[in-house]
Parts: C-alpha cells; sequence; structure tokens
C-alpha cells in the first residue's frame, strides 16, 4: 500500500473516532518520521500531509534540510538533551518533549538568543515508567512555575507516551487521566490547547478520550528500517 493510500486510510480511523466520541474540533495530525527517508517524506508531503515529528536531532537535520521551503512544519517529540536546546529552538516549530525546568531554561534562553517565541508542550510520563522520560504528575507544579518564568515559550499543552500494551482499551484510563491534567490546566492557562496522545497502535482510542494530536510512524510509513 502507498504512503498516500495508508494516509487515506488513518483519516478515515480518524474521523470515525471523533464521530464515535460526538467531537467535532480539529486532531492534528503528525507523521512521526523515525526511520523513514526523506523519499517517503516527500510522498506523504504529495498526499497533503505537511506535519511531521522526529525523536532525534541527527536524524531530524538532514531532513529537514531536504524539505526545506516545502510548507513542513516540524515537531520535535523525542527525549531531548539540553545541549540540542539551541537547534531545536531554530529548526522546530514545536518542542513536545519539555520534561524538566533545567530544559525549560536551556529552551528560553536558546528561544531569547534568537528573538523568537517557541511553543511547547510539557511531557507526561503517564504511567510512571522509569525507563522513560517525562515529567511525573507530581512534578508538574515545578515545571510548570519554571515555565511561568520563560517569556520566550509559548506553553501550550501536554504529551504523553503511555505504558505500551497491544490492547488500546488497556491504555484508554491513561488516555483518560491525561484529558483530566490537561482539563484541569486550560481551565488556568489561557494557550493550553494540545493534548498530544496516541500513536501507530492506540490512536482511535486516544482521539477518542480527547487528543487534539496524534503521532503515527508505523500507520504512515511502515517498519522503521
Amino acid at each position: 500500500m502507498s504512503v498516500k493510500d495508508k494516509l487515506a486510510a488513518v483519516r478515515e480511523r480518524m474521523e470515525a473516532a471523533q464521530a464515535r466520541a460526538g467531537r467535532r474540533d480539529g486532531v492534528t495530525l503528525i507523521g512521526a518520521t523515525k526511520g523513514a527517508a526523506v523519499p517517503v517524506l516527500e510522498e506523504a508531503l504529495e498526499a497533503g500531509l505537511d506535519c511531521f515529528g522526529e525523536n532525534r536531532m541527527q536524524e531530524a537535520l538532514p531532513k529537514i534540510e531536504a524539505l526545506a521551503g516545502r510548507g513542513v512544519s516540524w515537531h520535535f517529540i523525542g527525549h531531548l538533551q539540553k545541549n540540542k536546546a539551541p537547534a531545536a529552538a531554530r529548526h522546530f516549530a514545536m518542542v513536545q518533549s519539555v520534561d524538566s525546568p533545567g530544559l525549560a531554561l536551556k529552551l528560553q534562553g536558546a528561544a531569547r538568543e534568537m528573538e523568537m517565541t517557541l511553543p511547547v508542550l510539557v511531557e507526561i510520563n503517564i504511567g510512571g515508567e522509569p525507563a522513560k522520560t517525562g515529567c511525573v504528575p507530581a512534578d508538574l507544579p515545578a515545571l510548570l512555575d519554571a515555565l511561568a518564568r520563560c517569556e520566550n515559550l509559548v506553553f501550550e499543552g501536554l504529551m504523553a507516551v503511555p505504558p505500551y500494551h497491544p490492547d488500546p482499551e488497556r491504555i484508554r484510563p491513561h488516555f483518560r487521566q491525561m484529558r483530566e491534567i490537561f482539563d484541569r490546566l486550560a481551565g488556568v492557562f489561557p494557550r493550553v490547547r494540545h493534548l498530544s496522545m496516541g500513536m501507530s497502535e492506540d490512536f482511535e482510542a486516544a482521539i477518542e478520550e480527547g487528543a487534539t494530536m496524534v503521532r503515527l510512524g508505523r500507520a504512515l510509513f511502515g517498519e522503521r528500517a
């Protein structure tokens, strides 16, 4: 199946999930490009997908350069090392994986030096998994306090990678918990509008529970090379 056909099938499933949830708002589809070669991304771009997410800076930069001037919006969706903050601010429209006050301050410094504003999401380790990055819910207030002091960062919402399970119904409670945290923050922070959760295995459940962004790799581009 071509990338164009996969994209059409995914969009159909997204629309059906929104309908089941009685939602009429939009859900942004982000193509997770980890392992996908530039010609594959060009095929996706030609089919109408113009928002890509990358996990690794070293893989992202050649792709960003190859697709420069093509209207692509790039989101950083993986763990970001503090020393890569300037590159993230320079090359990405959004950083979805802010998980510590230290990283927030590094991004703030980079954005201030470039005289720009940078939209960011806070990554929540919703399953409390030791092997995963992300801010645990108990540490969220301290991170939000740090973001409040970052004048060049625009806090726009939350991102999560819940614990993996082949049955999306087993992941649904994590999505629901994320939505509850999101709703509380949206009532306090006027610019909070994005809830990024859901990947190839579980994006329909994520949409049904309120995701405004889903990050799909395998469903669009196949298995990682």
